[in-house]
């Protein structure tokens, strides 16, 4: 069986709060777990008017105090934001507070634009150049505290929080080659280098302590309704906020809006089909069948869902309808 999860930015609905994105991410969080998606993951933005998620640990305990097993994690913390102390003490209080279902998964881009990467620093000093002396130092701190040593996460020495590298570039696939981590691909915004990556990984791919064989997932956008119509219309919101972010000026997410796709130039149109290449959209059965192709291609042992819908029950039925499609591939 295909394995599933989510990856969540708590879109704000355009009228609409954090407040209640945050409060409809954890009720989807437990229809996932009921539904049997594998982990429910939120990622890390700044200054984005339609993304709640900034405060990433704090609405992963959110999450997690709203469900029972599914693993919940970070898709993920952008480490050049934060001393890795800092995150090893509160991923550590997350697994102290949920034990065996906190994951870390790790990226190198600041989740921003440079005015907001300042002055969530204060400096540029800690820059992506850093990120692997950054993970082999938060890894330490996650690690069983040794005689003497001079500082020791508190929660978080001993919790070995199981980290993942994140990334839409070579970059993180050599890196989480060389440490022998799990390489999960923003495949989702961020497709062009993803089969590259993907086979760099697995060729130079060194067993750890964590992890002894190759695991990849991969960003898929989902967007799944009760005829082809509807998902397509439903898609209308996310493509509008992709269009917004990449002019400059991110957006809340929009209402949707019928033959939406229709109303694009040619040079929008081909730079919107590049970024959502990595797509289901349709019915169970058209969704089984991208999905299947999908999984063909790369070869991914799991697929970390997104899907920003307008509606919360319409986003809700898109995820019970991908689960579906996931168990019908099972049966072939």
């Amino acid at each position: 069986m295909p394995t599933l999860s989510v990856l969540d930015l708590a879109p704000i609905t355009q009228g609409s709060t954090a407040s209640i994105a945050l409060n409809n991410s954890r009720d989807l969080a437990r229809h996932a777990e009921r539904w049997g998606y594998r982990r429910y993951w939120v990622a890390e933005h700044h200054n984005m008017r339609g993304i709640a998620s900034a405060a990433t640990s704090v609405v992963i305990g959110h999450i997690a105090a709203g469900t029972s097993t599914i693993r919940v994690g970070a898709g993920g913390i952008m480490l050049p934001n934060h001393a890795p102390l800092v995150i090893a003490e509160q991923f550590g209080t997350l697994a102290a507070l949920y034990p065996d279902r906190i994951d870390l998964g790790l990226g190198r881009a600041p989740g921003t634009d440079p005015l907001t990467a300042h002055a969530l620093r204060r400096n540029l000093e800690t820059r992506a150049e850093h990120f692997p002396d950054d993970v082999v130092e938060l890894q330490h701190y996650l690690k069983e505290a040794r005689d003497g040593q001079p500082v020791v996460a508190t929660p978080g020495a001993g919790s070995r929080v199981p980290l993942y590298i994140l990334g839409s570039s070579l970059f993180g696939a050599q890196l989480a080659a060389a440490m022998g981590l799990p390489y999960a691909f923003a495949s989702h915004f961020a497709p062009q280098d993803l089969l590259d990556a993907i086979a760099i990984y697995r060729d130079r791919f060194q067993p750890s302590e964590q992890l002894d064989a190759p695991y990849v997932m991969a960003g898929y956008n989902v967007f799944a309704a009760d005829s082809e119509e509807e998902a397509v219309y439903l898609r209308s919101s996310a493509l509008k906020a992709m269009l917004a972010l990449r002019r400059g000026t991110p957006i809340q997410l929009p209402l949707p809006v019928e033959n939406f796709e229709a109303q694009l130039n040619l040079q929008e149109k081909a730079m919107l089909d590049m970024i959502t290449s990595c797509s289901a959209v349709g019915t169970v059965d058209s969704v089984a069948m991208q999905m299947e192709g999908f999984l063909q291609r790369t070869g991914a042992d799991e697929l970390i869902c997104v899907g920003s819908i307008y509606d919360h029950g319409k986003r809700l039925r898109s995820f019970e309808l991908a689960a579906q499609a996931r168990d019908k591939l099972a049966t072939k």
